[in-house]
């Protein structure tokens, strides 16, 4: 598929601070592609790095006529596992290319970090891959095994601190409800140890919202998965707030699919946000419309 003269292979996600990113394809589909919530690249079966020629008439174009664009998001799931060589080579055709480019971002799992060295991963930030998104979605170990993440919490800290360590800054997310009604307060507090140990720059929540076709949704069905009701959201993302100790970062959870929006600094913010949770858990705060919500 050619858009707006890019060549992308099915559909291409971003986080939200990268929507006016130039989205650059250098892969195709999540290298896990497991999470049994995530229906994102179940279309891409097979995973693969594109060709360099493909990645470079990308580039090419990318430099002719976006520039005005200062971000770049390296697309799709997983583009940190491309062999450090050829992702030092595209890094720097773009930084040679787009000189105007401030900042370069892409997904990590612990998989692909796992593959760098430290050493390494300061070569890509000194090349301008300056940002990381990572998928915690839980830090209760019987959580992440449920969902199938590929990673325990003590996987998940270490790879994080990797990041981290090599002067990367890290973009945690979160999932409000995806340990159900019955794991919920152990999954809201060992989250919240699991941030506080990463101490991550960014944190962003988002609410579970189930999709056609997932093994969860399966699950939902048959009446085997809860999804919880607005208020045990709130409870949960209370309880989550209250365990989590950062020592300056932001904790949002502005997404679409969430019923409060917060932006939080942490830890100045931290009292101020418990007291608005708990407003809005009394009816004192209006909370976003069920149509309103989306993915």
């Amino acid at each position: 598929m050619n858009y707006d003269g890019m060549h992308y292979e099915g559909m291409i996600f971003r986080p939200p601070s990268e929507a006016y990113s130039i989205l650059l394809q250098v892969t195709v589909g999540c290298s896990h592609n497991k999470c049994t919530f995530c229906e994102m690249y179940k279309e891409k079966r097979i995973f693969k790095i594109k060709s360099d020629q493909q990645i470079m008439a990308d580039i090419e174009y990318a430099a002719k006529n976006h520039r005005r664009s200062d971000r770049l998001f390296l697309c799709d799931g997983d583009a940190l596992i491309i062999p450090q060589k050829r992702l030092i080579r595209i890094l720097g055709e773009i930084k040679r290319r787009l000189p105007w480019v401030t900042r370069v971002g892409t997904y990590a799992n612990t998989k692909s970090i796992s593959k760098k060295t430290v050493e390494e991963l300061k070569e890509l930030k000194a090349l301008g891959l300056t940002i990381a998104y990572m998928g915690l979605e839980s830090g209760d170990d019987v959580t992440l095994s449920r969902i199938n993440k590929g990673a325990d919490s003590g996987r998940m800290i270490d790879m994080g601190r990797k990041i981290r360590q090599a002067g990367i800054k890290l973009s945690v997310t979160v999932l409000l409800g995806i340990a159900g009604r019955e794991r919920s307060m152990e999954h809201a507090r060992e989250t919240g140890r699991v941030l506080s140990a990463i101490d991550p720059e960014f944190v962003g929540a988002l609410s579970l919202m189930l999709t056609p076709g997932t093994p969860l949704y399966k699950d939902h069905l048959a009446g085997k998965f809860p999804v919880l009701e607005a208020k045990e959201l709130l409870q949960e993302l209370g309880v989550m707030i209250s365990s989590t100790h950062l020592s300056n970062g932001m904790f949002h959870s502005n997404h679409a699919s969430n019923y409060l929006p917060i932006k939080a600094k942490l830890p100045g913010d931290k009292n101020k946000t418990l007291e608005m949770i708990e407003k809005a858990l009394a009816g004192k705060i209006s909370l976003k419309p069920e149509h309103l919500r989306a993915l």
